[in-house]
């Protein structure tokens, strides 16, 4: 009964091998089909005179993939130390909460009126993305260094 168990628990951990292998090719061909669509973005976009407008979907788009990059990092981690580790999700929410900030500042660059409610609230958006990056490269740094150092 014993060397059954230990059977199906080794069967368990292969397949959950596997499932992180098979999400990491999955976001890696996410992360290139996502850099070709953004190439082809920018190319309709300067083609249609919007220099400005290509540059920052383009941006926008290579922050995006790279948090899938730390993503896909993440998951090889845990397939490999067959442990979750705070660290990478404290990078992909700290590179989200950057890709936001440009985003909204972006979109109110043109219009800038300090009376606009819209405006207004982009700047309360921008402060508290501010505190949230403060806050998780803060809660970062707490991480013991013996569980920050890489070994990948």
């Amino acid at each position: 009964m014993v060397k059954r168990s230990l059977t199906e628990a080794a069967l368990l951990e292969r397949a959950e091998f596997y499932l992180y292998i098979v999400t990491a090719a999955l976001l890696v061909l996410a992360a290139f089909g996502l850099l070709v669509a953004a190439l082809v973005e920018m190319v309709e976009e300067i083609a249609g005179g919007s220099y400005v407008r290509a540059l920052l979907h383009l941006l926008d788009r290579a922050l995006l993939v790279l948090m899938i990059a730390e993503i896909i990092y993440t998951v090889r981690r845990i397939a490999h130390k067959k442990r979750l580790e705070a660290e990478p999700f404290f990078i992909v929410a700290i590179i989200a909460a950057i890709r936001r900030i440009l985003v909204i500042t972006a979109e109110h660059t043109a219009d800038i009126d300090i009376r606009d409610p819209t405006f207004q609230a982009a700047l309360v958006e921008l402060g508290l993305l501010a505190l949230i990056i403060l806050a998780l490269a803060v809660a970062m740094r707490m991480i013991p260094i013996g569980q920050r150092e890489s070994d990948l």
